[in-house]
């Protein structure tokens, strides 16, 4: 691994367990096992670490959404399989990691925002389409009102006052969340997938 890989891949850790803020250019050197000089030569500062992080996160799950809806079969199932890929990225993550991104490296959180407002808006609104197109969505299902609620919804686990870290799992909470929204959506047809996929889930997790 190259060594600004490895930095990234150092920072990242650190910065999934106790948030950006709390975790200096020292912490990352020693975590790495350079010297704050070594480190500097590949980053001029956090904010440029912070920055080439968040693009590398960005692509990754890019990546990973579109594996994920090309190996599903069906609206449902994407849906599913979207959320075992997040889990395996997020179940560890300190929701401060969002707060002290939008606060404090702005310009790479704006980055974040416009993945979610243009990728994950243009993937949730074809995964409603597709569902429709399917009958496992209701017909009465108003396409531009439950994309831009369900865009909304992916935020909320990350309110920590909202959903306290000390008290909730942050996967847990976005989990519930989705699931219930796909049961409001769903048709009969849809339901009984859902439940079919839930306990494809339980099983693989025993």
């Amino acid at each position: 691994m190259e060594p600004k890989e490895r930095i990234i891949k150092e920072a990242r850790g650190l910065f999934f367990r106790v948030g950006i803020r709390s975790v200096t250019m020292d912490d990352i050197a020693a975590q790495v096992g350079m010297s704050k000089k070594t480190l500097y030569q590949h980053f001029a500062d956090k904010d440029e670490l912070v920055d080439n992080l968040v693009d590398g996160e960005i692509g990754l799950m890019q990546n990973e959404t579109m594996e994920c809806i090309n190996n599903s079969a069906n609206a449902i199932e994407e849906i599913f399989i979207c959320m075992e890929m997040a889990n395996k990225h997020f179940t560890k993550m300190n929701p401060m990691v969002l707060f002290d991104l939008h606060k404090f490296h702005f310009n790479s959180f704006q980055k974040f925002m416009d993945h979610k407002n243009n990728f994950l808006m243009s993937v949730i609104t074809d995964n409603l389409k597709r569902g429709l197109t399917e009958n496992l969505y209701r017909t009465d299902t108003k396409i531009d009102i439950m994309a831009k609620y369900r865009l909304q919804m992916l935020m909320l686990p990350f309110d920590m006052e909202a959903y306290p870290p000390m008290q909730y799992n942050l996967m847990d909470v976005s989990n519930a969340m989705i699931e219930n929204f796909l049961f409001g959506l769903s048709t009969e047809k849809g339901y009984k997938l859902i439940e079919q996929y839930k306990k494809e889930r339980k099983s693989n997790e025993q």
